[in-house]
């Protein structure tokens, strides 16, 4: 095993450093896993995060590998608890998931895998800057009440298919949603869960976000891999 991770049963604990600094994840590899997928939290959330370890447990289920990272060490945590501050600097997270993601292709037990980001509240931007500066690599990107405005010019810029999703309820960041959407030249779809308020705490609203979120995934980075194998064989 590579010295950088930790066994901790079906999960591993890993180190990443970015730049200067240690960042800490939990890494889950299914067997025969089809893809990776690299969770982007925001808003004072982690990779304790009880929402996204359950869609990251669904996503497992359904064959996918997750990594679930904080993008900010403990010392800025603190400083961003408060502040509020850190979270917002999307430049700064983007580039901690770049350098995350450049971490997954070149370890050898995720090397071979095609990379989706799912990215939640300003973790949503940060994925799609990331996303665009890495379009060779990051298959898909599905966004959980994220706030995809933050990514700003740059929207334009995101060539992986990119599924926004948003609580029926969650009316100001449905609006955001929806400009951010025009905005996007790439493969997208917009889905409201109706009912469902800005953490997705509804009966069933959570589900859904894993199923919706997992068929976004499986179809784009499963099949268009398979599509391409086809095409050279």
């Amino acid at each position: 095993m590579d010295p950088s991770t930790q066994s901790q049963g079906d999960a591993r604990r890993v180190r990443i450093a970015v730049g200067s600094v240690m960042l800490e994840g939990n890494l889950n590899l299914p067997r025969d896993a089809s893809g990776i997928i690299l969770f982007a939290h925001g808003s004072g959330s982690s990779r304790h995060s009880p929402r996204n370890r359950y869609v990251a447990k669904l996503l497992n289920e359904g064959k996918l590998a997750t990594l679930l990272v904080d993008l900010l060490t403990t010392e800025e945590e603190a400083v961003d608890l408060q502040t509020a501050q850190i979270r917002f600097d999307i430049g700064l997270l983007a580039q901690r998931l770049v350098g995350v993601t450049d971490w997954l292709t070149s370890h050898p037990d995720t090397r071979h895998l095609r990379v989706g980001y799912f990215g939640a509240s300003t973790g949503a931007a940060a994925a799609l800057v990331a996303a665009a500066e890495r379009p060779k690599v990051v298959g898909a990107v599905v966004s959980r009440g994220g706030r995809p405005d933050l990514a700003g010019p740059v929207l334009g810029q995101v060539r992986a298919p990119t599924l926004l999703i948003v609580g029926g309820n969650d009316l100001q960041v449905i609006e955001l949603n929806r400009w951010a959407f025009a905005q996007l030249r790439c493969e997208k779809q917009l889905v409201i869960v109706s009912g469902a308020t800005h953490l997705f705490e509804e009966p069933g609203a959570l589900d859904e976000v894993a199923r919706l979120a997992r068929e976004w995934f499986l179809s784009y980075l499963i099949a268009t891999e398979e599509r391409a194998i086809g095409t050279n064989t």
